[in-house]
């Protein structure tokens, strides 16, 4: 790479590789707004400006653990509290939770009083809390980022539990059988890690479709969201991948090459034919609870499940109950999915950003002939001033603040002649 190019004489074009990238102005601008973007997606919109305690238990939103005012990591905040109530604390971002209500200024925070709502009942019974809430993920517990590895290594979220997983942490051969295309993106709208997979075994029942394809597979490949994927920064799941390049279909335990994975002693559930009737009957045409397999027998392994996966399974009185006595109930709610929560998001920075631009057009329109020309001359002059600055600086060199100081005290000058 820097060795070509070089000539044999003298090293002058040695260094031409190491030059810093240049980013223009319009990539620069798009680079900021595609990380306002995220930030909203994680956030699911919420302006950070009123704690969400008032609005109880919501189906899901972003939390943090400040581990200045709770060490034991058994107590989560929302956005507004971790940005007006534990500024400069050491605060973890555990990215979105499910029904959960902030608990800034309870019980478990002492003589710390919530700033933005103080009047709170001492505990959230029905808050869940794992390790997260102390920093650690994964079956390793590590931390996120590591501060003893060389390198971030992506992570995943499980829809079940919410926990994080390093990749080469979830029970495969390799991480090559998780489901992606050929640009290595994720296949898959959900994960369910090898701990969680057991109660969701009724799964099996369903035909191939909700599962996840490898790349090798001929199927339908599936978009996916990324707030469930933590890479380097954000989750989701498989039942259908390539085991030492070999295709597994585990509702059926059936693999073109062998069947040494497959558990000997296990019956494969007989895949149900959706009925997509919407009259209060079952989809699948069975009792779930009497036909889901057993996983005493299999080994535990990850589900990846396929984009809108949820929408397929069935919502019969049956059905739900049986989910409920596996506490996966949620499954069926839509706003609980990380695709919607972050579709709302998406919603609420469209509507952001119309009412920003509302309100540019409506100053605008209050001003007269003459002070908009006023304007609109200056920001041509802004424009024309950094466009000859540019071309002009010496790229070699660090822009100082006498540089920036020269560039306004010449439109200074500029707008002086053209009043005069």
């Amino acid at each position: 790479m820097a060795g070509e190019g070089s000539g044999g004489g003298g090293g002058a074009g040695a260094f031409e590789d190491e030059a810093e990238p240049t980013v223009t102005i319009g990539e620069y601008i798009e680079g900021i707004e595609a990380e306002e973007l995220e930030a909203d997606l994680v956030l699911g919109g919420d302006d950070g400006k009123e704690c969400t305690y008032g609005g109880g238990y919501l189906k899901r939103q972003a939390v943090f653990s400040c581990l200045t005012c709770v060490p034991a990591g058994v107590a989560g905040v929302c956005t507004a509290c971790s940005l007006a109530c534990h500024d400069g604390h050491e605060v973890v971002e555990l990215w979105t939770k499910r029904k959960f209500r902030c608990d800034c200024g309870n019980s478990k925070f002492g003589s710390h009083v919530c700033k933005l709502c103080p009047e709170k009942d001492p505990e959230n019974p029905a808050n869940s809390y794992n390790h997260n809430f102390k920093g650690s993920y994964c079956t390793c517990g590590r931390p996120y980022p590591d501060p003893e590895a060389e390198k971030q290594v992506e992570m995943i979220q499980c829809c079940i539990c919410e926990d994080w997983f390093h990749e080469d942490h979830i029970g495969l051969n390799s991480i090559e059988e998780i489901p992606r295309d050929e640009e290595e993106e994720p296949l898959y709208e959900d994960f369910i890690c090898p701990k969680c997979s057991p109660k969701c075994y009724f799964l099996k029942l369903y035909p191939d479709t909700i599962w996840a394809s490898n790349k090798q597979s001929s199927a339908p490949q599936a978009e996916t969201t990324n707030s469930t994927v933590m890479n380097g920064n954000s989750s989701l799941g498989d039942i259908e991948k390539s085991e030492n390049g070999a295709l597994i279909n585990h509702l059926n335990c059936e693999k073109t090459s062998d069947n040494e994975n497959c558990p000997k002693d296990s019956v494969a559930p007989e895949k149900a034919s959706l009925d997509d009737s919407s009259d209060g009957k079952c989809k699948l045409g069975m009792n779930i609870s009497s036909n889901t397999p057993s996983a005493d027998s299999e080994k535990k392994m990850p589900f990846f499940m396929s984009k809108s996966w949820r929408e397929v399974i069935c919502r019969c009185e049956t059905c739900t109950d049986f989910y409920a006595q596996q506490g996966v109930a949620y499954l069926i709610d839509k706003e609980d999915s990380i695709e919607e929560y972050e579709k709302i998001a998406k919603q609420k920075r469209e509507k952001k950003l119309e009412q920003q631009e509302g309100v540019e057009a409506n100053f605008l329109n209050s001003l007269d002939h003459v002070q908009k020309i006023e304007i609109l001359s200056g920001i041509n002059d802004m424009k024309n001033e950094l466009q000859s600055f540019l071309e002009t600086f010496d790229s070699s060199k660090p822009v100082t603040s006498e540089d920036i100081r020269a560039v306004f005290e010449n439109l200074a000058k500029k707008k002086k002649q053209r009043l005069s």
